[in-house]
């Protein structure tokens, strides 16, 4: 087996669908990419077995066969060479590599194909198409607040709720919820899926930013992503996601509207002289003013300040940790948020003071509770 191929294309190629292999030790197939030509047509893979993707490329090649090579040797290799066209010898007897490239040569040994996990097949499935930028924005506004406790695997991903006129994207961790609907897409047939996080990271890192079509396709127990030539698949999350819609306060007569990028600096220097552990901060609303404060008594630091605000309801003290407010407000893009709340003890809402079209981000915060000295 013995194929040709530009140097810097086929590493663009590797390193789009790298994430997906896995370092194992039990199967250290999995080290591997699985190279397979037929048609002059190349197909690589990368598995971890949970998660798959899979890109192709025309290259010219005389004869058909398949081959698992070592990633990262590969991409090592291929880092280092200029632009070049590169060959590939495969001998399938021995399954020794051999690779030229200008005035050197570099071997390496392959692995049996066949010992390579098959890649899941697509079928009985239902489809539905989002625009890159449509699912990057979906990614990136719910991804922070996916759980890493591995005793809620449901809560280790996201969910998605696809219905005939809207796609809503959930992820909680318990202390923070985000809900990121869109109302100008929607499915043929109603349900809800739960993608794994890992799926999800390669699929931020190697969406195209402009306006391709992404096919999601999905079945009962996996989901295929397919833009350009990259195919991802996942294994979906078999479990049952918790009712997020309980834990959202319906009646929050305290309305705080402040200009984001003002609160998050703010936030951004209060927090530094809070407690370390919890990273409380005090919030303090009285009128059209809002104080924010902190303080680490173990180290006798603490922090004021204070910002105009406009504010409807009774005044009020709350608290909450402050790395999760200003995670989501680096999530939010607009110019104002609005704080919704009810009393100190029930969850807080975070949302875009002007709504965009077809949009609606729901960012829900858990309050902590303040020692009052």
């Amino acid at each position: 087996m013995r194929f040709i191929v530009s140097t810097s294309i086929l590493l663009k190629q590797l390193q789009s669908i790298s994430g997906a292999s896995s370092s194992s030790t039990v199967l250290p197939i999995l080290e591997n990419f699985l190279f397979e030509i037929k048609d002059n047509l190349l197909t690589i893979s990368a598995t971890d077995l949970q998660t798959s993707m899979v890109t192709s490329l025309q290259i010219e090649a005389k004869e058909e066969g398949r081959v698992a090579m070592p990633s990262k040797i590969l991409i090592e290799t291929l880092k280092t060479l200029p632009d070049q066209p590169v060959a590939f010898s495969v001998d399938m007897n021995t399954l020794a590599v051999e690779i030229s490239a200008g005035d050197g040569k570099y071997k390496l040994s392959g692995e049996n194909a066949d010992d390579f996990p098959k890649i899941p097949v697509v079928d009985n499935i239902s489809t539905v198409s989002l625009a890159a930028p449509v699912l990057l924005e979906a990614i990136n506004k719910t991804i922070f607040a996916v759980s890493n406790d591995e005793l809620r695997p449901a809560m280790s991903g996201v969910l998605v709720q696809l219905a005939e006129q809207s796609i809503t994207f959930v992820a909680t961790d318990a202390h923070k919820l985000v809900r990121y609907r869109r109302t100008d897409v929607g499915a043929d047939k109603p349900t809800s899926i739960i993608l794994p996080k890992k799926a999800l990271t390669l699929l931020k890192s190697s969406l195209p930013s402009d306006d391709v079509q992404v096919s999601i396709e999905y079945n009962n127990t996996n989901a295929f992503f397919q833009f350009g030539n990259i195919s991802l698949i996942c294994r979906l999350i078999d479990e049952r996601y918790p009712d997020y819609e309980a834990v959202i306060p319906r009646l929050n007569p305290n309305k705080l509207t402040v200009d984001r990028s003002l609160f998050l600096n703010t936030l951004r220097r209060v927090v530094i002289f809070a407690n370390k552990t919890t990273h409380q901060v005090r919030l303090k609303i009285s009128g059209s003013e809002l104080h924010i404060s902190a303080e680490d008594l173990d180290f006798s630091n603490e922090a004021h300040e204070r910002l105009s605000c406009q504010f409807e309801g009774e005044d009020m003290e709350i608290g909450f940790n402050a790395k999760f407010l200003v995670e989501m407000l680096n999530n939010l893009y607009c110019e104002e948020v609005v704080l919704e709340m009810s009393t100190p003890n029930r969850a807080g809402l975070l949302l875009p003071a002007i709504k965009e079209d077809h949009v609606d981000v729901l960012m829900l915060v858990m309050p902590v509770m303040l020692n009052n000295i």
